[in-house]
Order: C-alpha cells, then sequence, then structure tokens
C-alpha cells in the first residue's frame, strides 16, 4: 500500500542521517538537534576553553615566576604539556568512535578535567604560592616544595587528559545535531565549524584579558579557582542539555577493520584487482559495518583492493566470504583508504602548529623584554594574545560575509574557497606572522639600553604578528576541522576531528625538538645562543626566520599533496550525485 500524506510527513519529521535520541529511536528533528542543542553545546565549549585558557595562557610566566624554570625549560614545558593536552585528543576519539559515543566520552572527560583544575587550584592555594600573592613581577616566591610540585603536574596533565580526551568528541557531537541529508540542516552544519572556533575564542577572551591580568599581578590562586568554576558550569550545562541531544552509535574497534583490510590485502598480493563493479560489496542500501553509510569505490591505492578482491578460491570456500581476514567489503577498504589519504595533508600541518604555538611560548616571553607600560597602566606580555583573539573574530566575520560571497561568485563553489584552499592560505599567513615576528625582535634588540633591562621598544609592536597568526587560524583550524570532520569515514568521525588537535600535539612536540636542537647549535662556552635565558644577548630573530623558511618548503609539499587528493564519495541510493568532494 502506498505510504499516506500523514505517513509522508512522519517519515519528513526523522532524521535520515542514522542519528538517534537517548532512547534510540529515530531522532524527531522537531523535538532533538538542530540549533538548540548547538547553541548549548557551544556554550559549553566557550566555558570550558575559558577555563582551559585560564590556566594554559599565564602557565609559562607561573613557571618561571613560581616554579623558577628558565626561559628555554620553560617554553619546552608549555610545549611538552600543550603537546600532551592535544595528543590526549586520539583517546578520547577512538573511545568516543568505538565504544562509549559521543555523549558519554564528553561527560567522562569533562568531570577529570573539572577534578584536575580543583586540583591545581588547592596546590597553589596551599603549597606553591607562597607567600600569597607572590609571582608578581617582582614579587619572589619561595622553593616549591616536592610535594607541590608533584600535585601541580598531576593536576596539569589531569586537566590535559581531560581537555584533549573532550575536544575531537565536542567538535563531532556539535555537528551530530544537524542532518547532512537535510539541504537546510546541512548548511548550518558547514557554519558550525565557524561558530564552534568562534566560541573557542570567545570563551578565552576573558581569560586572555582579564584572568591574565590578575594572574601577573600574583592572584594565581584566584584565577585558578575561577577557571575551576568555569568547568564546573560548562558541565552542569552539558548534562542540561541531553534530553534533546541527537545520538549516533558507536560503530566498534576501527583498528581491528584497518587490521583486516591489510591482512587481506597481503594474502591476495599476487591476485589481480578487477574491474570496480567485480569487487565485493554486500547488497542492500547498508554497509556491512553497523552504523557506516557505503562509500564508493575510488582509484588510489589500489593494492588495498586486492582486500576485496573475489578469488576462485574465495567461490570455492563459502567460510572465506564470511570471513573478514580474508575478503573485505568496499566499503571497509575505502574507510583505510580514506584514512591514509587524509595522512599527508595533515602531515603537512604539523609545520603550521609549530608557528601557532609560538604564541603560547617565545611570544609572550618576547614581550615581556619589551616595554609593557602604557601610560601608567601595565599590560602582561601573556594578554597580547587577546589581539590573536579579536583578529580570530574579526576573520571569521569577515570571510563568512564578505570572502565567502566574493569568492563563491568567482569559483563557483557555494562555500567560497574549499577546505584546501583555506588550508593553504592559512600556511601563508602563519608564514608571514613569522617574518613580521623576526622583523619586530630585530627592532626590539636594537632599542636595548642594558644587557639586563627590557628593551625600550613597545610591547604593541607585537600586535601584528599576533593578528597574523589569529587570521591564519581562521583559514587554517576552521578549514582543518571541516576538512577531517567531512572526509572521515562514519566510523572515525571523532578521529577525523582529533587529527587537527593531534597536528597542534606533534607541532608542539616539533618544537621543543627545534628548539633543542638551535639551542644546542647555537649556544657555546662563549656564545649565548638564538634562544638563551637573557633574550637580549639572543637571536630570537633568527629562530623566527628559521621557521618562516620551514613553512615555505612546508607549503611547497602541501600544494603537491592537495593537487593529488580526491575526496571521500558516498554511495547515496536517493540521490547519487550528493557526493562529498573536495576540490583543489
Amino acid at each position: 500500500m502506498a505510504p499516506t500524506a500523514v505517513d509522508s510527513k512522519r517519515i519528513s519529521d526523522i532524521t535520515e542521517d542514522g542519528s538517534m535520541d537517548r532512547r534510540g529511536n529515530p531522532a524527531v528533528k522537531a523535538k532533538t538537534g538542530n540549533w538548540r542543542s548547538s547553541i548549548l553545546l557551544l556554550v559549553n565549549y566557550g566555558l570550558v576553553t575559558c577555563a582551559f585558557f585560564g590556566v594554559g595562557v599565564n602557565l609559562v610566566v607561573f613557571l618561571r615566576r613560581v616554579l623558577h624554570q628558565d626561559n628555554a625549560e620553560a617554553a619546552n614545558s608549555i610545549s611538552k604539556w600543550t603537546g600532551t593536552v592535544y595528543i590526549f585528543s586520539l583517546i578520547g576519539a577512538f573511545m568516543s568512535d568505538s565504544y562509549w559515543g559521543r555523549y558519554i566520552t564528553c561527560a567522562i572527560f569533562q568531570m577529570i578535567y573539572v577534578t584536575g583544575l580543583v586540583i591545581l587550584s588547592l596546590a597553589s592555594w596551599f603549597l606553591l604560592v607562597k607567600p600569597i600573592g607572590c609571582g608578581a613581577a617582582g614579587a619572589h616566591c619561595g622553593a616549591p616544595s616536592s610535594a607541590g610540585v608533584a600535585l601541580f603536574y598531576l593536576s596539569t596533565y589531569m586537566i590535559a587528559f581531560g581537555n584533549g580526551g573532550y575536544q575531537p568528541s565536542i567538535a563531532t557531537f556539535g555537528s551530530d545535531q544537524f542532518d547532512e541529508t537535510d539541504p537546510r540542516e546541512a548548511r548550518s552544519k558547514v557554519a558550525f565549524f565557524s561558530y564552534f572556533y568562534l566560541a573557542l575564542n570567545v570563551g578565552s577572551l576573558f581569560s586572555n584579558t582579564v584572568l591574565v591580568y590578575y594572574e601577573d599581578e600574583g592572584r594565581w590562586v584566584m584565577g585558578f579557582w575561577v577557571s575551576a568554576a568555569a568547568a564546573a558550569m560548562a558541565l552542569v550545562l552539558f548534562l542540561l542539555g541531553t534530553p534533546n541531544y541527537r545520538h549516533f552509535k558507536p560503530t566498534g574497534n576501527p583498528l581491528t577493520r584497518i587490521a583486516q583490510v591489510f591482512v587481506a590485502a597481503f594474502r591476495k598480493w599476487r591476485a589481480e584487482v578487477p574491474r570496480s563493479e567485480l569487487l565485493h560489496e554486500v547488497d542492500g542500501d547498508e554497509s556491512q559495518i553497523a552504523g557506516i553509510r557505503k562509500i564508493l569505490h575510488s582509484h588510489q591505492i589500489r593494492f588495498l583492493d586486492k582486500a576485496a578482491t573475489v578469488t576462485e578460491e574465495d567461490y570455492c570456500t563459502p567460510e572465506n566470504m564470511q570471513d573478514p581476514w580474508r575478503l573485505c567489503t568496499v566499503t571497509q577498504v575505502e574507510e583505510v583508504k580514506c584514512i591514509l589519504k587524509m595522512l599527508p595533508i595533515w602531515l603537512c600541518t604539523i609545520v603550521y602548529s609549530v608557528v601557532f604555538t609560538q604564541m603560547a611560548s617565545l611570544f609572550v616571553e618576547q614581550g615581556t623584554t619589551m616595554n609593557t607600560n602604557i601610560g601608567s597602566f601595565h599590560v602582561p606580555a601573556a594578554s597580547m594574545s587577546v589581539f590573536d583573539i579579536l583578529s580570530v573574530l574579526a576573520f571569521i566575520a569577515i570571510y563568512r560575509r564578505v570572502l565567502v560571497p566574493v569568492m563563491s561568485r568567482l569559483s563557483g563553489n557555494p562555500q567560497g574557497l574549499t577546505e584546501l584552499q583555506r588550508m593553504g592560505v592559512g600556511l601563508v599567513v602563519g608564514m608571514a606572522a613569522m617574518v613580521v615576528a623576526g622583523v619586530v625582535e630585530v627592532e626590539r634588540l636594537k632599542r636595548v639600553g642594558a644587557p639586563d633591562q627590557p628593551s625600550s621598544l613597545s610591547v604593541l609592536w607585537q600586535v601584528p604578528q599576533y593578528a597574523l597568526i589569529g587570521a591564519s587560524e581562521v583559514f587554517m583550524y576552521v578549514g582543518q576541522l571541516e576538512f577531517f570532520n567531512g572526509q572521515a569515514p562514519d566510523g572515525v568521525k571523532s578521529f577525523g576531528s582529533s587529527l587537527c588537535m593531534a597536528s597542534i600535539s606533534l607541532g608542539n612536540y616539533v618544537s621543543i625538538m627545534l628548539v633543542s636542537v638551535v639551542t644546542s647549535l647555537t649556544a657555546g662556552d662563549r656564545r649565548p645562543g638564538w634562544i638563551p635565558g637573557n633574550l637580549n644577548s639572543g637571536h630570537l630573530d633568527r629562530f623566527y626566520f628559521l621557521l618562516a623558511a620551514l613553512s615555505l618548503v612546508d607549503l611547497a609539499v602541501y600544494v603537491a599533496c592537495a593537487v593529488w587528493y580526491k575526496g571521500i564519495k558516498l554511495d547515496s541510493n536517493e540521490e547519487k550525485a550528493n557526493k562529498i568532494i573536495v576540490h583543489v
């Protein structure tokens, strides 16, 4: 019997992307998800970010003034910590995609995050900031106790673990609230990633202006407690939205599926790959992997197609046709191909992350050796990152309101620039930021009156380098979030989001390596090196120019990888033309 008008209306009221409500039923559009849930998640993310930067933005100063680390040691400590934050994102993404689902993963890691912030606040209050108010400019702290240092590292790495595991899941969970098969919600899903990055910067604005000022004045304990309160409020808001969220079932361990493809391909390494239509795929609308849409065959990385090649032995042995370690479907093979094809693009973003991480370490150290007074007002060097935030806010608006309409008319792409093109622009702007930072450092050194005194050059000369970093983030990181989330198969969506965070992580570790190598090569018995404890006797400008040169080489490699890349093609029985394709 043909469906009635009432039946058709009921079907249209339900999402068609496989999302469910909290009871496991198909999600009803009018009652779940969309902007009502996403706005709550954006506020949640903004508060979590406020808490994170309330600790992180001035942590390099805390390490120097309270824990008595020198410049190079503090810079490396920050890079290790920040790198660990984002490497933990891979753990969060794995648990989210495989077992817990996005909602449970976000809740658990936020609880760990709040606990870490509370321990840090207590440790600073009772053990580290002694006497109270120490750690301000000129106010020396006593030697930290072993217990205080141990609790400091325990708490900060709990914060790293909690925030790292939460981030990729919240990005994907927020985008899950939109049904991409609905044209209107699909447009909202694209816009969500820009607002997601906007929430990050709005959340950090308070930390980079108000909290950093009080912390620079020695009120570390107050700053850490405010951060803990913001994180606790974020967790409460997240839980309040529980009845209205849309969910996707976890699809099981993707590592097993990946291993099966490689094992099956190597077992058939002598087999000839037939035409695409002869490769193994299950019949029907659904793929063999529950919760994953079918993916059409691609002609790259052809060796893996052997895993979906049906041999005479498979035909003669029915057990082989059911054994995924001997025969995989096209969708399973393409899932692995998608991951492998994204990796070269991802690797090219690591050099940019090296550039980005300087903002939290060497930019701050450079600022502390400049004139930080504007009239009678003292500007904390770490608060200069507010210009990065303002630049991000401005360029998100400029991009969406000006560049997208102009570029869409010129290119025919409704998004203006493709994700890959935006990431390329981000690389160029980030490279320009390093050149500007190097020039500012040259001018700073020219205005040093005494070796142990700050330069007379105003810290406001750092504004262009912070603003350029902010502009590059809009192109690079928003582009990355859209690219990796859109190109990742359904079973590894959180992994796709975590690649953006993992890029920042490896960028921090590469930064540590670069600082260590440069220091060992340039410092000697009579040479202070490029990055000594006293920057007035060093050449930080040369390090910035080195990063600009590395960015230029990275850009050339990135362009080659982007030209080679071909995007994922989803099999849609309703509309074959509705495929996600990335153009360069």
